[in-house]
């Protein structure tokens, strides 16, 4: 059975490599379909880190991390994750952000999606935040990509209270097939707590 870790603060730094390694293999997935490397995952992860009240699940199974999911203050995030809260006239200082969850293949469906949301609703309750915010990439549901059968995850963050709001960021990434980066777009979904 798999240990479930709650870190904090410098105890999620132990943990950096294998965040990193996670998000490449799991984000190369329909829908994110992210080429990345290891060079840029360690310095984004870096901004998790520094971060003061950062959050962290992590699922080991033996010596071997097969999960993780991130959150922080959402001022404590880039510009480009804030700006769309900020020009709605949203009080950031009362928004906690739900980073990445990523999983390996054989771990799903097993209800740890659903304890890293609740786990860090918990965390961010016990810092005194009021809502909950994510984002999600948007694909089509034609997208040539999309493998048969696919299941988003819609209906697990609104069974945890999560509505999609009229807000949007872009990322940009390369995406697998492609020469070089792209901007995405990603919609937030929030959660009052």
């Amino acid at each position: 059975m798999p240990d479930i870790l709650q870190l904090s603060g410098g105890e999620a730094s132990g943990y950096v490599e294998d965040l990193a390694r996670l998000r490449i293999q799991v984000f190369r997935e329909y829908p994110y379909l992210y080429d990345g490397d290891m060079a840029y995952e360690v310095a984004y992860v870096d901004t998790f880190l520094q971060a003061q009240q950062n959050f962290m699940v992590v699922v080991k199974d033996g010596d071997t991390v097969v999960g993780a999911s991130t959150g922080l203050p959402l001022v404590e995030e880039t510009d480009n994750i804030k700006a769309p809260f900020l020009e709605a006239g949203w009080d950031i200082t009362k928004i906690f952000y739900f980073g990445e969850s990523v999983l390996l293949p054989g771990y799903r469906g097993k209800g740890y999606g659903k304890q890293f949301l609740e786990l860090r609703e918990a965390f961010a309750r016990l810092q005194g935040f009021s809502m909950l915010t994510f984002c999600a990439v948007v694909r089509p549901d034609d997208h040539p990509m999309r493998p048969e059968g696919y299941q988003p995850l819609d209906p697990l963050w609104r069974a945890q209270g999560f509505q999609p709001e009229d807000l949007h960021c872009l990322i940009s990434w390369q995406e697998v097939g492609e020469a070089e980066e792209s901007a995405k777009t990603l919609q937030f979904w929030t959660k009052p707590i």
